[in-house]
């Protein structure tokens, strides 16, 4: 028998390409790469950029990048990790001397900003296009404007005080003294020069390669780099021109687990990627469509794994140039089992529970720091959102994007558009904990874009925004489509469950023990027996923008047909040729 799911929006479909994204523009923006001849990673970094431009209260230009990219004529899967580091000169001694102890928002949380060295490098490696071609759009969407959405409106009213205390954003984001209002049409000269000054870098030298160097050394090593420096240093910050031109994005291997027909590809433990693997790996011991799709015994079960997963982010995750991650036994099946065991079908943990011990299933020995870890309850303040962009082109490449850092978390520098990446604040002031303040250091990042291949074929990119709900959202968004038979528009329009039962990624690190927070289209009874088993269910409303607004394609098996899925949480949309 056959299930029917419900959808409010028909799944787009393709017979070439596909493209979806957090903002229909930068949809529409990709697309058109691809039509004039572009592939995935031209097409990926062009919508990329328009959601720096179009969604400034959720991603920037000067945040951070995280890319996998996956190459159809090799069967490779790999990641850029888009991730700025700590100045060499950060410390947690800095901290406590010159903030109390505190991270404070704004300039004290200033990594390394990587989301221009990420496009480009992207554009460099993978794709076939100039920067100059692919940046089109932003630039045009950053001079001539666009219509200020509904929830952009809203996010410049309710930040519109601090706006007015930062002199060098007030004149973007409060023109003529207040915040644009919907239907507007809102301008970002500022922004609207830098990609013309790195167009102007790149059209000065010969060849496409040559080119996009020559962007990222003005951005990185030329006028801009110094603009930046000294606006940090005017600021009381400690990003120099020298961290500045040390920095290059890393290239690290994704990790992956094989889970049914499928296996799932997420990056690596510099972010908090190992968690949808990690999580298969347990839920694989299970019938998963016997309990009965968002059961209470299904969602439970889903919920406690995460919990698990959370436990071992939270001790064992972090900069692997820092830091020994036991991440091979982490995701083997015998630790897998070894997690499986903790959950007790009937009773939810009404904490986070213990890590657990993967020494036994590492190829080679390790010393871990094994002590126990126990964070003390606090509330959780919001945290900076995200955006996200996928698309598969007409060769089977993919390209899987998860941009972020709020133009409005921290000051504009003045005459760039732009604010540094204020991902600090997702490490550690805690000396014990693995992902502490470290000059040099990559903070514990949330955004985390994945890919699955089926049969070893390219089946599906997908992720999302939304902080610690990233992981949480795009499993079941998985699940959705490999247990129980959605396309993806199905698989992400139904409701979910996000625990907040660990410490929160975001500076200060709330902890809620087994909060639970339900989306109101789930069934009551269902809601009522996840309360009984020990879940503090919190009730949101029937679609949550909390809750992520996952996109993701999927390449049909049997005919290649690109089917692209996006969430009405948001102003998401997928399109296709």
């Amino acid at each position: 028998m056959v299930t029917w799911y419900n959808a409010h929006r028909p799944a787009v479909m393709g017979a070439a390409s596909m493209v979806s994204s957090t903002h229909y523009l930068a949809t529409t923006a990709g697309l058109e790469i691809l039509k004039a001849g572009g592939n995935a990673a031209d097409a990926g970094v062009a919508a990329g950029l328009c959601i720096n431009v179009l969604e400034p209260h959720l991603t920037n230009l000067g945040g951070v990048a995280p890319i996998m990219y996956y190459e159809a004529a090799s069967g490779h899967a790999g990641t850029i990790s888009g991730l700025g580091r700590w100045p060499a000169a950060a410390s947690i001694e800095w901290f406590q001397e010159r903030h109390g102890g505190d991270m404070p928002e704004g300039i004290p949380r200033t990594v390394v900003p990587a989301a221009a060295g990420a496009w480009l490098d992207a554009l460099a490696r993978h794709g076939t296009m100039t920067f100059a071609q692919v940046a089109a759009p932003a630039l045009e969407l950053a001079e001539r404007g666009f219509p200020v959405y509904p929830r952009l409106a809203q996010t410049f009213a309710d930040q519109a005080e601090k706006l007015a205390g930062w002199p060098s954003a007030a004149p973007t984001f409060l023109p003529g003294g207040r915040p644009p209002r919907r239907h507007e049409v809102w301008r970002q000269p500022d922004l609207a020069r830098t990609f013309r000054r790195l167009i102007a870098a790149e059209q000065g030298v010969a060849n496409r390669e040559a080119g996009l160097e020559a962007a990222r050394r003005l951005f990185y090593e030329g006028e801009l780099a110094a603009e930046m420096a000294a606006f940090c240093r005017a600021e009381g910050g400690l990003l120099t021109e020298r961290d500045l031109a040390r920095f290059r994005v890393g290239h690290e291997a994704p990790v992956c687990v094989a889970y049914r027909d499928y296996t799932v590809y997420a990056c690596g433990p510099w972010c908090q990627g190992p968690v949808v693997p990690q999580a298969l790996a347990i839920l694989a011991g299970y019938d998963l469509p016997a309990l009965g799709h968002n059961s209470a015994d299904y969602l439970h079960l889903v919920a406690e794994a995460l919990k698990l997963c959370f436990a071992d982010r939270d001790k064992f995750y972090g900069d692997p140039d820092f830091v020994a991650v036991p991440i091979e036994g982490l995701l083997s099946p015998g630790y897998a089992a070894t997690r499986r065991a903790r959950i007790d079908p009937a009773r939810a943990w009404p904490e986070m529970p213990p890590f657990g011990d993967p020494r036994p299933f590492l190829a080679e020995p390790a010393a871990l720091d094994l002590a126990p870890y126990r964070p003390e309850p606090v509330g959780a303040p919001p945290g900076p959102d995200t955006a996200y962009c996928c698309v598969v082109d007409r060769d089977g490449n993919a390209f899987s994007a998860t941009p972020s850092d709020s133009a409005l978390s921290s000051p504009l520098v003045p005459g760039l558009g732009f604010a540094l990446s204020s991902r600090g604040s997702q490490s550690w002031l805690d000396p014990a904990h693995t992902s502490r303040v470290e000059g040099g250091k990559r903070p514990r990042l949330t955004p985390n874009p994945a890919l699955a291949l089926r049969d070893g074929e390219l089946f599906m990119p997908f992720g999302c925004p939304g902080g610690d709900g990233q992981t949480q959202a795009m499993l079941q968004v998985f699940l959705n489509v490999a247990e129980f038979g959605m396309n993806p528009q199905q698989a992400i329009e139904q409701p979910r469950v996000i625990s907040e039962s660990f410490p929160d990624s975001f500076w200060p690190h709330g902890y809620q023990p087994g909060k639970l927070n339900v989306e109101g289209r789930v069934a009551p009874a269902v809601r009522a027996e996840l309360a009984r088993r020990g879940h503090k269910v919190n009730e949101w409303p029937d679609w949550s923008a909390a809750a992520c607004a996952v996109c993701a394609i999927v390449v049909d098996p049997a005919t290649s047909t690109r089917v692209g899925g996006a969430d009405p949480r948001r102003d998401s949309y997928a399109l296709g040729w």
